[in-house]
């Protein structure tokens, strides 16, 4: 489930990768942490983003009460369902890119 992080540069010279860390611990693999990352890897490769996102889980974040699985992306939270992925990386991830 961990993937390389791979750095660009756009016309700037700015290096720029999105880390998308997904909670594996226990609460948030019993909200269905497995399926979150199942999901955004389907959305990184349909969108052909794999050199710019970048995803790996982490053991608990601390973030238990969220709604959903605890997902950390530039240093923000997010409580995301298995259901509502797509919602999610559209709605979050598309608009970083």
């Amino acid at each position: 489930m961990y993937r390389d992080i791979i750095k660009i540069t756009d016309r700037e010279g700015i290096i720029k990768v999105i880390k998308i860390s997904v909670c594996i611990g226990s609460a948030c693999h019993l909200k269905g942490s497995y399926n979150v990352i199942n999901g955004i890897q389907k959305e990184i490769e349909k969108n052909d983003l794999g050199d710019k996102v970048s995803i790996n889980g982490t053991f608990c974040t601390g973030n238990c009460g969220s709604k959903g699985v605890a997902v950390l992306v530039d240093n923000k939270y997010y409580g995301v369902e298995p259901a509502k992925v797509e919602d999610f990386f559209n709605d979050v991830i598309m608009k970083m890119v």
